[in-house]
């Protein structure tokens, strides 16, 4: 089966796009597992373009382990950029699993999507029991094995564990976000994201991606950290999160609803052989 397909991503955040609106393909599990696979194809996220009578597009993320995503900023983001383009429009808006998602496509390759707001509430997360999302008081080794105890728990379209440290480097993301990805509090799994705050207009990040692993950026977890800062009056209303390849600037409005502004690559047009 060969598909037709386009590669993009956003701050080296990658997505394998295929475009379902006129060639129905029904991929299974293993075959979406293979195409994310680093040594065929290879991203962090696939993402299926569907028809929708009342938007510019549906969309479906699938993780690299096939499972399905709820939401993926930066994957919104790029295929709004694609759409943009093709329909000759500034103002995209695309259905996913957490609602209707509009972006404006900016100069130089800049897009900027509402994200919605943010949940704060146990059972919105969802976690398994109720308890302080703010302070879930959960037990964090440094790489000499210092405790610290924190956590924060906030959903953002799919639900996300944040920690704030005073140095990031200091921390393992690759032991650290497998052990917590799957941690009982969590029962639909988490993304988790080390943070360091910078000052209050700049936080660092590093994220591990529920169901994909160690990514180079993450638009949700940028969107978690941002709030999980404010509710912590370490940053104001507008942050930019930094990741190794770039930022993400986030705001939240009076209407506590996110919108988050970041680069996007060019489109690279590929042919999938299955």
């Amino acid at each position: 089966m060969d598909i037709k397909a386009f590669k993009m991503d956003g701050l080296g955040n990658d997505f394998v796009i295929i475009d379902n609106r006129t060639n129905k393909i029904n991929l299974s599990n293993e075959q979406i597992v293979k195409i994310c696979d680093r040594e065929f194809i290879g991203c962090d996220q696939l993402i299926i373009i569907k028809n929708n009578s009342d938007t510019d597009a549906s969309v479906e993320f699938f993780n690299s382990d096939g499972s399905p995503s709820g939401a993926c900023g930066n994957g919104t983001r790029c295929v709004a950029d694609l759409l943009s383009k093709e329909k000759n429009k500034n103002t995209i808006i695309i259905t996913t699993e957490s609602g209707n998602l509009s972006s404006e496509i900016l100069s130089n390759n800049l897009v900027t999507t509402q994200i919605g707001i943010a949940k704060t509430g146990w059972s919105e997360i969802p976690l398994s029991k109720n308890i302080d999302t703010k302070n879930l008081n959960l037990k964090l080794l440094d790489k000499e094995n210092n405790e610290f105890y924190g956590g924060m728990a906030i959903n953002v379209g799919n639900p996300h564990l944040i920690f704030f440290v005073k140095d990031i480097e200091k921390f393992d993301i690759k032991k650290i976000g497998p052990q917590f990805e799957v941690h009982e509090l969590f029962p639909e799994k988490c993304n988790v994201t080390i943070a360091e705050v910078i000052n209050k207009d700049l936080i660092k990040v590093k994220v591990w991606e529920r169901g994909a692993g160690l990514t180079k950026a993450c638009g949700t977890a940028a969107c978690a950290t941002a709030v999980a800062g404010k509710l912590n009056n370490f940053t104001e209303n507008k942050v930019d999160i930094q990741f190794n390849s770039g930022n993400l600037s986030i705001l939240i409005d009076e209407q506590d609803i996110i919108h988050m502004k970041g680069p996007v690559s060019n489109i690279e047009e590929i042919e999938i052989k299955l």
